[in-house]
């Protein structure tokens, strides 16, 4: 049940749904219900390398340009890609870091079906879709309600790097992006709980190697959220890598053709490259 990337053989079936019976809190049946992952397969990986790549929409609906494009740009480059399609609003908070945590699980339980290491997975996470990666990055080994006692929820949920895209990051007021602080966390959340969802408190001294790159006159994600989160890393001696751009529109997704920000990608490529992720880094 794989999707092709133009350089391998596609099969009949599109995704895979992460929970065979009951989806935790699910309120349906249809397909906004049931999250799932597409997967795309290169020809060859030689780095046995694997990415879950989260699309943004700020917590109301899953933006398809951060989607298909990008796991076929990580196909190109020799690395198995799982687009995720998760629960968005009207579901909130935990609903949404549930399937982020059992897409990481499901993806190891399967590693060996899919060519990859299962200590060589990554998240990339755009805007709002940042935000759930950032999460599982620095909570990822904390257990959430409702999860479920099988041998899937028995594995890691936390990737082994992350790279965040003009992310949010915090849901602190005046740094978040509001649209996704309220489908995620409702109109009016305790402040607890918005400091339990604000990533950039929660790095750690083992938290993961990351890459951000974002713009500093984003008209939507306040360029502070990367910001922020840097800072968190430097603080702890993590490992990261930032990128900021001069301008730049929210949503550039690989940003072809913007003077600048079209250099990003191959600046992820040599970091990943560096790390052992990729293969080779040509555009």
């Amino acid at each position: 049940m794989m999707l092709g990337c133009g350089i391998s053989v596609a099969s009949p079936d599109t995704s895979l749904p992460l929970w065979a019976g009951k989806v935790p809190l699910a309120t349906g049946s249809a397909a906004t219900d049931t999250p799932a992952i597409d997967v795309y397969l290169p020809a060859k990986n030689p780095t046995q390398t694997g990415i879950l790549v989260i699309p943004g929409g700020g917590y109301h609906y899953l933006a398809a340009p951060e989607g298909e494009p990008v796991a076929k740009w990580l196909c190109a480059h020799g690395i198995a890609a799982f687009v995720l399609h998760y629960r968005v609003a009207p579901y909130h908070y935990p609903a949404e870091m549930l399937d982020g945590q059992r897409a990481v699980r499901f993806i190891r339980s399967r590693a060996k079906d899919f060519g990859i290491d299962e200590t060589r997975l990554g998240v990339w996470g755009f805007s709002a879709g940042g935000h759930m990666a950032s999460y599982l990055l620095t909570h990822g080994q904390e257990k959430l309600p409702f999860e479920t006692a099988d041998a899937v929820d028995a594995l890691d949920p936390r990737p082994n790097f992350g790279i965040l895209a003009y992310p949010v990051i915090s849901m602190k007021p005046g740094i978040t992006h509001s649209g996704s602080h309220t489908s995620l966390l409702g109109d009016a959340p305790a402040p607890q709980v918005e400091d339990e969802l604000s990533n950039e408190l929660h790095v750690t001294d083992d938290s993961p190697p990351v890459f951000l790159f974002a713009t500093s006159d984003d008209p939507v994600v306040p360029v502070e959220n990367s910001v922020l989160f840097y800072q968190a890393y430097v603080h702890h001696h993590r490992p990261v890598e930032m990128h900021l751009f001069e301008h730049g529109s929210h949503g550039l997704v690989l940003a072809e053709h913007v003077p600048g920000a079209s250099m990003w990608p191959d600046l992820l490529g040599a970091w990943m490259t560096r790390n052992g992720w990729m293969a080779h880094a040509e555009p």
